[in-house]
């Protein structure tokens, strides 16, 4: 299924919905992206030519509406760096303290071994930040350093029922308790967790303060920003083991990516309830309610 940015955690939405109507009882969920193979736009770029006359912020650059959502909300390039240099801090902490060792799949190619993410940067430096320029506009306050890199990924998760995972003798570590996707502004498409996890919350019937956990996907440091403001939510339980930033976000497996890092830190730290949230391109938000099992 394709839900652009959302596409993983839509599946492992449409799964457990599956579920609840007594249509499967064990989904393999996941999605996977190689950024690194995705083609850029050239100067042989053919877009649709009903969507540029009918809808032409279809195209619009996911950049820009960074741009667009640090303007809207004042926030400063120095503001956004020193978020991305959180990111990139806590994703070393929480390397170093093996909290990624479960979460990670050895891969050997051509006989060689790959079993540490290479994206993370320990020495990372608001100084060595402050003088990049910005990528998307002059004049603009958004770098390279507050925009989630380039990666590659693949992630996948069980999802089943309790009676599945008690007659396989499974241990299920959270429950999905409620999901939801909203709309907005294709513009601002960076602020769709902000209405999404509002209705999250809203189905599962909890309060924002009810929330132990919270994985916000980092597209980009200007529109987590933002969120983290609306939501009202406390910095200290956002993405502790570091986001996109520091990690990056290829899209097809993003969203199952956070799914499963909420479920696991509620695990590791023995708290109770979880919210993984992501921004979609053209003008969406996805949001999954978690509580531990």
């Amino acid at each position: 299924m394709n839900r652009l940015c959302g596409s993983s955690m839509q599946a492992i939405l449409t799964a457990s919905a599956n579920i609840s109507a007594g249509w499967g009882d064990c989904f393999l969920c996941g999605g996977i992206e190689s950024m690194s193979r995705v083609k850029r736009r050239g100067f042989n770029w053919s877009p649709n030519p009903t969507l540029v006359k009918e809808l032409p912020n279809a195209y619009i650059n996911m950049g820009i509406t960074a741009e667009n959502v640090a303007d809207l909300y004042r926030i400063s390039r120095e503001e956004q760096e020193e978020f991305a240099l959180k990111s990139h801090l806590k994703a070393t902490r929480a390397n170093s303290e093996g909290n990624f060792s479960n979460e990670l799949v050895t891969i050997t190619s051509n006989g060689n071994e790959a079993y540490q993410d290479d994206c993370i940067r320990p020495d990372s430096t608001l100084e060595s930040m402050s003088n990049l320029k910005p990528v998307f506009i002059e004049g603009g306050s958004v770098t390279a350093a507050t925009s989630s890199p380039l990666t590659d990924g693949v992630v996948f998760s069980l999802i089943c029922s309790e009676e599945f995972a008690m007659s396989h003798s499974l241990r299920p570590i959270a429950a999905i308790v409620s999901g939801a996707v909203t709309g907005c502004h294709p513009e601002l498409m960076g602020l769709g967790p902000i209405s999404s996890t509002n209705l999250a919350l809203e189905r599962a019937g909890w309060e924002v303060s009810d929330i132990d956990i919270f994985e916000l996907n980092e597209a980009f440091s200007s529109q987590s920003i933002a969120c983290i403001r609306e939501l009202g939510l406390n910095p200290e339980t956002v993405n502790i083991d570091g986001g996109a930033l520091a990690i990056g976000h290829p899209l097809g497996a993003s969203g199952a990516r956070i799914t499963c890092k909420a479920a696991s830190i509620l695990h590791r730290t023995g708290s109770q309830r979880a919210i993984a949230s992501m921004c979609i391109g053209g003008g969406m938000g996805i949001s999954i309610a978690l509580e531990a099992l």
